[in-house]
């Protein structure tokens, strides 16, 4: 596959195959939202990648196109998968404002019981907006604390958040928000819990 390629045709009707790369400079802004969010420098960065300081600063201003196994590292690093950082839409001038349905970024694994897809354009601005599965019988794996702000509209089904010790039924229609508690959640439902999950600043 040449990371290069671009789908040939529009939305909706796109040659199968390979998804190409997302273009340098957006994969740049996603790996230094990504450290940021980790609170590491560049320094850091690097030397988990065994990688130079400048070749991270090249690649995180789109100066520089990372190599394949340099995205399979960062990926397996956030815990995110490798088709993260590939798009299935043209690279457009509306890339950067607008996610087609069919173009989403998965960013977590199914068989974790919960499958997440990033509905903002990329990690680079102020919050990410996240479209979240939640399978019938999905736990967290343990309580979570970070330093945001987040807030979620259930679509479908129902969510049980647990905040700081307080248990909380979420059902369709309802919406949440909190900040810096720890939290847990289980779905208890027979069906797949359905949400929009906004998070401040970007955390993925």
């Amino acid at each position: 596959m040449k990371l290069n390629d671009k789908a040939k045709t529009a939305s909706g009707n796109r040659e199968s195959g390979p998804a190409p790369l997302r273009s340098s400079g957006s994969i740049g802004a996603d790996i230094r939202a990504l450290r940021r969010s980790r609170g590491w420098t560049l320094s850091d960065l690097a030397e988990r990648l065994d990688r130079s300081v400048g070749w991270l600063s090249q690649v995180e201003r789109g100066q520089s196109e990372p190599a394949l196994a340099d995205i399979r590292g960062v990926a397996a690093m956030f815990d995110l998968p490798v088709s993260f950082f590939f798009s299935q839409s043209p690279d457009t001038a509306e890339a950067s404002y607008v996610v087609r349905a069919d173009s989403r970024r998965t960013m977590t694994d199914e068989g974790k019981g919960l499958v997440e897809s990033l509905l903002s354009p990329d990690l680079g601005g102020a919050f990410e907006i996240v479209h979240s599965v939640f399978a019938a019988g999905a736990r967290c794996p343990e309580p979570f604390v970070r330093q945001t702000e987040e807030a979620g509209y259930v679509i479908e089904g129902s969510l049980t958040l647990i905040i700081d010790g307080e248990r909380l039924v979420l059902n369709q229609g309802d919406s949440f928000r909190f900040a810096g508690e720890t939290v847990s959640w289980v779905n208890e439902g027979d069906v797949p819990a359905v949400l929009i999950w906004v998070i401040a600043p970007p955390v993925y």
